[in-house]
């Protein structure tokens, strides 16, 4: 079922017919989807800086933040208003244009990749046929702004952070990238809209989750180590590097590893979400609901109503794996960095090869349930 309308298209349709040439209104087109998306993952990070600390207040049997708004719904903001106040710090010895770039490397490639997420199949800022190859591709320039930036502060703690990130990133970046590969391999494409909608017909049946039960673990703990969430916090393990390459880091700075860090959780959740779950699809497939009632799918409330359900799906799954990862934070205990390196090179790296052997395996004797 179509699932929305052609936002861009009715944009610049209705400013063409106002009278502004084509080649301008596409022109006032673009800056409006980034603006879109960086309002939407701040506004997202904002909640999900709120839910860990209710969710972790509530793992400990306490309250959490509850003066600032109401159940200390305004406390992110407070957080973010206390950051952007405190004083911009740069050390004497510390290289200035190296520890300035760090944070901005950290989190211009993850805003970058909330372009390729779709919530619904055409509520989404661009369709690439290489969506899923440009994510992964933008998630491996992260760990080079955390190197330079652990490099940039002149301090031994920091610096063990930063080589910490780089070798976390390629030790998990393999095993993630071949998990995303027997996907891609099942839905013939590397668009996010295409793998959904090679779900969607059957459900919840249709779920990518039934098809890829080792990938998904496997996508699972790679991208918890990736965003460098417990048990796979080495770099900025407090107890041993005081908090590593952050160690520096002051004010505005500071708050950028920390909003790239929540807004790499959501986004790993927002992928996961549409390469396993379905993506925008309910649990029933819309169109034969419409179908129960007797409703015609170009209705057009029904065409509104389905891209609304489409986008609440997409968070819902998300928000539902950022609680699981909130409570592994207080459920699992951290692994040395020696555990965290064998598990990725010497049992994950295997078993995702084997996974996406299998998977070319059953495509090619079973082409229809998987996909040919």
């Amino acid at each position: 079922m179509n699932s929305g309308i052609d936002l861009q298209g009715s944009f610049i349709e209705t400013l063409s017919d106002l009278g502004l040439p084509y080649a301008l209104a596409k022109a006032l087109w673009l800056p409006l989807p980034m603006l879109l998306m960086i309002i939407g993952s701040t506004v997202g990070v904002l909640v999900v800086v709120w839910l860990e600390r209710k969710i972790s207040a509530a793992a400990q049997q306490r309250i959490g933040p509850e003066y600032a708004g109401p159940l200390g719904v305004l406390q992110p903001v407070a957080d973010g208003i206390k950051l952007v106040f405190k004083e911009d710090v740069i050390p004497a010895k510390a290289d200035p244009w190296l520890f300035t770039l760090g944070p901005v490397l950290v989190v211009v490639p993850v805003f970058l990749s909330y372009l390729i997420v779709p919530f619904g199949q055409n509520v989404n800022i661009t369709d690439l046929n290489v969506g899923i190859f440009l994510w992964i591709a933008l998630s491996s320039i992260a760990p080079i702004g955390l190197l330079m930036s652990g490099y940039a502060s002149n301090n031994k703690y920091s610096l063990l952070g930063g080589l910490r990130a780089a070798a976390q990133s390629i030790s998990y970046e393999i095993p993630l990238a071949l998990a995303v590969l027997a996907v891609v391999m099942m839905s013939n494409s590397l668009s996010t809209v295409d793998i959904v909608e090679q779900q969607s017909g059957y459900g919840i049946l249709g779920w990518n989750i039934w098809r890829q039960p080792v990938g998904f673990i496997i996508f699972w703990i790679s991208a918890l180590a990736e965003c460098e969430r417990l048990p796979f916090d080495l770099p900025e393990a407090e107890e041993e590097l005081v908090a590593g390459y952050q160690t520096e880091y002051t004010g505005m700075k500071f708050a950028l590893f920390y909003l790239g860090s929540y807004i790499n959780l959501v986004l790993s959740a927002l992928v996961f979400a549409v390469l396993y779950l379905g993506g925008w699809e309910f649990i029933v497939p819309l169109d034969q609901f419409a179908g129960w009632i007797g409703v015609s799918e170009t209705t057009p409330w029904l065409q509104v109503l389905t891209a609304s359900l489409g986008i609440i799906m997409t968070l819902i799954k998300a928000y539902f794996l950022v609680f699981i990862a909130v409570l592994l934070r207080w459920t699992v205990p951290r692994v040395r960095i020696d555990q965290l390196l064998n598990l990725g090179w010497k049992f994950l790296l295997p078993v995702a090869l084997a996974n996406l052997l299998i998977t070319a395996g059953l495509k090619l004797a079973f082409p229809i349930a998987f996909g040919g």
